[in-house]
């Protein structure tokens, strides 16, 4: 069965369905755009770890190297390619060719389901957290974030993992700038830090109810 009749046969996922009837039109509005064909798009997501820290004598240790690939494979549905530093790192002793990190490339289906895991499944999970920062954006609207353990995806078993490693997620748009991307990635559900201007105003308005109201 070849890719397009899998991705025939595959059922919409909810988040892209949700992007294109509730998201698009509102930023359309927002942003007094003229048709459909100006709205941004989310292309694909980088998801990649690093592990030349991890190298000893030029060489991953195998279980690291599993421990990572088995990562990014469980959650991404794809196996991970590895990258070789393309030059030398005198302070992490990391000589050109030896593996820098490993990466995988998720579009279409792939990218809307580990987009809609990340943000309603494990961003929950991370312990003590309060919002990702909305400045890691760049000029074309990019946005990068990342994870500092595995264990917040429910589908990976810590039990079985013998390491425990951080990733980092690279959302690319086309057709963006910062402000849009963020009203989309805010409209999908992406939980961004709440603005501290606006949580001392709430704080201050609380504060000066009289007693009983």
């Amino acid at each position: 069965m070849s890719n397009k009749t899998k991705s025939a046969s595959m059922p919409e996922p909810r988040l892209r369905r949700f992007y294109r009837d509730q998201v698009g039109p509102r930023v359309l509005q927002a942003f007094e755009l003229k048709n459909v064909h100006q709205l941004p798009r989310i292309e694909k997501i980088v998801v990649n770890v690093g592990v030349g820290r991890h190298l000893e004598n030029q060489k991953l240790k195998p279980e690291y190297r599993d421990a990572v690939i088995g990562t990014l494979t469980t959650i991404s549905g794809q196996k991970p390619i590895m990258i070789a530093a393309k030059k030398a790192v005198s302070n992490f002793k990391v000589r050109e060719g030896a593996p820098s990190a490993f990466m995988v490339t998720l579009r279409r289906e792939r990218m809307w389901s580990f987009l809609d895991r990340l943000i309603n499944l494990a961003m929950p999970r991370i312990k003590d957290f309060r919002g990702v920062s909305d400045k890691t954006f760049d000029r074309q609207g990019n946005f990068a974030t990342g994870l500092t353990e595995q264990a917040v995806w429910p589908e990976i078993n810590m039990a079985a993992v013998n390491h425990s490693h951080g990733m980092n997620i690279n959302i690319v748009f086309s057709n963006s700038d910062p402000k849009m991307s963020r009203m989309v990635l805010a409209e999908l559900g992406m939980p961004f830090v709440r603005p501290e201007v606006n949580t001392k105003a709430a704080a201050a308005g609380a504060s000066s109810k009289p007693a009983g109201s």
